[in-house]
């Protein structure tokens, strides 16, 4: 079963990884936990019936009998300097190295391993987070849409079920603060970093929260939770700040909403305006103040983190909220997906929904907007279907349903390079890469569309810039700040917000 999934942009992975070497020590401890859980699990299975036991003795007895009859202790056993002769050894001949021997056919086979392990400028990254029976790990693979080739280039091995996973550049380490990085949410309550550029790594590189310490003794009674504590329960949601690059926003089934500072590993707020679990969440994508979140309690909330706990306004939905997301073409707008199917597109400065669709017979949750098409939308859904939606006009038209026989999805991600792909996951048949362009549903319509900027594109930016400015003239500043006057499409940075509420102060003076 495939979780959640996370894109990378091209040209942003090492083109050859780097490769974990462990030391002496190392191996020691990873044997010494190895062994632990080995005896722990050993214990679980003392409890083994009589009746089983007799069966196990038995079937040994059996193989004892067979080694016996066939001398089969004995089989690999060959007299020194005695050379193999018969039919099927004649004309046997040895060669130096496999370059010689004119019957192997896979000389190349090295070759290309090392091929495969080289990661391409044009090449996206796709980390998938999967669960197979007690097996639970995140899945690197390599996707080319110029050569259409899709495999697994590495993978990480997690100690619990993944639940949300988020692309990241952040590093403080390094000089320009970049890297290529995902933060992990799982069943666990803390979040766990990962380096994309490392092959073969056993440990995050750091953790957000506090890892719980597996004991046999009962466990005491939690304390108090402050804002600098983590999370009590899983982690069902996250996402990464592009435009303050160093704050990951994490949503949990303890009803809260976590600001972390990753340039300390530490929890610099702690939010509790949802009154049940908080299934996602997005920043602005030009913002850097403002949070969108959904939760289990039918309501979508965006936030002024500047001051959360009065600059903020919510909606309600038909039911709970599985995915939040900002349009990016048009910043005032979101769209939040129900478990009722229904997907809502919403305007910041009204309480009521711009439309809304009633996209499917089951819950919507994959939602994903084209990266470079305006209005093009794709929802999916556990009723074993995408579908795809247009609203480029305003009002949304139904281009395409598709079946895309992997059981139940559970997520929809676009690719940030290619405007018509799409990846998929659910309950069975591994991941699926799709291109709307290779349907003929999804050519007939979006063949001829311009495709904008992978930003905002500029014809969008005028008109909304006059609008912007013809509210801001009717309000005063006390009402600009609290209908989100901040929320502009020109990318307007704090001090440039505080200085907007300036001027309407002295104007009102001056009145």
């Amino acid at each position: 079963m495939l979780t959640c999934a996370a894109w990378v942009k091209k040209g942003i992975a090492k083109e050859t990884p780097d490769k974990i070497e462990l030391s002496k020590e190392d191996v020691e401890e990873l044997m010494n936990e190895t062994k632990q859980r080995v005896k722990d699990d050993e214990e679980k299975l003392k409890g083994t019936s009589e009746e089983e036991g007799i069966k196990n003795t038995i079937i040994n007895d059996e193989e004892d009998d067979a080694i016996d009859e066939y001398d089969l202790e004995n089989y690999d056993e060959e007299d020194d300097g005695e050379m193999m002769t018969g039919a099927g050894m004649a004309g046997l001949t040895y060669f130096a190295s496999n370059e010689d021997d004119p019957y192997i056919t896979m000389k190349n086979i090295e070759d290309e391993d090392r091929d495969d392990f080289l990661i391409k400028p044009n090449d996206n990254l796709i980390a998938i987070g999967k669960m197979e029976e007690e097996y639970c790990n995140l899945e690197i693979y390599v996707y080319n849409d110029e050569e259409g080739s899709l495999y697994v280039h590495h993978d990480i091995l997690l100690e619990s079920v993944p639940l949300a996973v988020e692309w990241m550049s952040y590093d403080p380490t390094s000089e320009n603060q970049s890297g290529n990085f995902v933060a992990v949410g799982t069943m666990d309550p803390h979040i766990e970093i990962w380096d994309l550029d490392v092959v073969d790594t056993v440990e995050s590189v750091y953790t957000l929260g506090k890892k719980p310490r597996k004991s046999k003794k009962k466990k005491k009674k939690a304390a108090a939770t402050t804002a600098n504590d983590g999370h009590q329960d899983a982690v069902l949601g996250l996402s990464w700040n592009r435009n303050a690059r160093n704050v990951l926003a994490s949503g949990s089934a303890d009803f809260t909403v976590k600001l972390w500072d990753m340039a300390q590993c530490k929890c610099v707020h702690s939010l509790a305006h949802h009154k049940n679990k908080v299934q996602c969440l997005q920043w602005h994508p030009y913002e850097a103040q403002s949070l969108l979140t959904g939760s289990f309690d039918n309501t979508a909330h965006v936030l002024d983190c500047r001051n959360p706990e009065s600059r903020t306004k919510s909606w309600k939905m038909d039911g709970e909220i599985e995915r939040v997301l900002w349009d990016h073409f048009s910043p005032f707008n979101f769209m939040a997906s129900t478990d009722q199917g229904t997907v809502y597109y919403n305007d910041v400065r009204s309480d009521s929904p711009v439309f809304q669709i009633s996209a499917h017979n089951d819950a919507v949750t994959g939602l994903a907007l084209s990266a470079q098409v305006s209005g093009c939308l794709v929802t999916a859904s556990p009723d074993k279907t995408i579908k795809v939606w247009d609203y480029k006009e305003g009002k949304p038209a139904f281009v395409m349903s598709k079946d895309m026989k992997m059981g139940r999805l559970h997520f929809a991600c676009a690719c940030p390079d290619a405007p018509y792909t799409f990846v998929f996951g659910g309950e069975k048949d591994g991941v699926r890469v799709l291109d709307l362009l290779d349907t003929h549903a999804g050519k007939d319509h979006f063949g001829n569309r311009n495709m904008a900027s992978k930003n905002v594109p500029d014809q969008d930016i005028l008109p909304l810039q006059k609008e912007t400015a013809k509210v801001e003239e009717k309000m005063d500043a006390e009402s600009a700040e609290n209908a989100f006057a901040s929320l502009s499409l020109q990318g307007r940075t704090s001090n440039e917000s505080k200085d907007i509420v300036k001027k309407k102060k002295k104007k009102n003076k001056k009145k």
